[in-house]
């Protein structure tokens, strides 16, 4: 006993399920994760193509096998009708209000759109969109009708 009077014990348990909200921050920020990369991908003349495995049976056999393919990830921004780039949030299907009727982030060039996002994803990290995550998963699940 003389080895753990060295420690400070506690009764601590470990965190078995993480809270929703941190759960939806969690996966929005993977989405930012993803668009970045598309994003330094693009200005680099490059593609970007994750992979996921999906399940996939083989007819003659019928043995049910992992396959690794290509995830296809859409880009969020756009050129708008003056001509500039604009950059909207998307949760699922949702685009995100980020700002009392603002929907989206106007950006001067194809430059600032790796700063931008990664300054959302922070944003995203810090909770600052956890209303608007909120309301947009609140939408989500009524059209799945629950």
């Amino acid at each position: 006993m003389n080895a753990l009077n060295g420690l400070k014990l506690v009764a601590a348990q470990k965190q078995t399920q993480m809270p929703a909200i941190q759960q939806r921050r969690n996966k929005l920020a993977k989405r930012l994760w993803e668009q970045i990369e598309l994003a330094k991908a693009q200005q680099a003349g490059t593609t970007f193509a994750p992979t996921r495995l999906r399940s996939v049976v083989q007819n003659d056999t019928g043995l049910r096998t992992q396959v690794e393919v290509a995830k296809r990830v859409k880009a969020w921004w756009f050129v708008a009708d003056t001509g500039k780039l604009v950059l909207s949030v998307r949760y699922g299907t949702k685009v995100l209000e980020l700002a009392k009727g603002k929907w989206a982030v106007e950006l001067a060039g194809e430059k600032d759109l790796v700063p931008v996002l990664e300054t959302l994803k922070a944003a995203v990290l810090a909770g600052e969109l956890d209303g608007q995550i909120d309301a947009a998963s609140d939408k989500l699940r009524e059209g799945f009708g629950g």
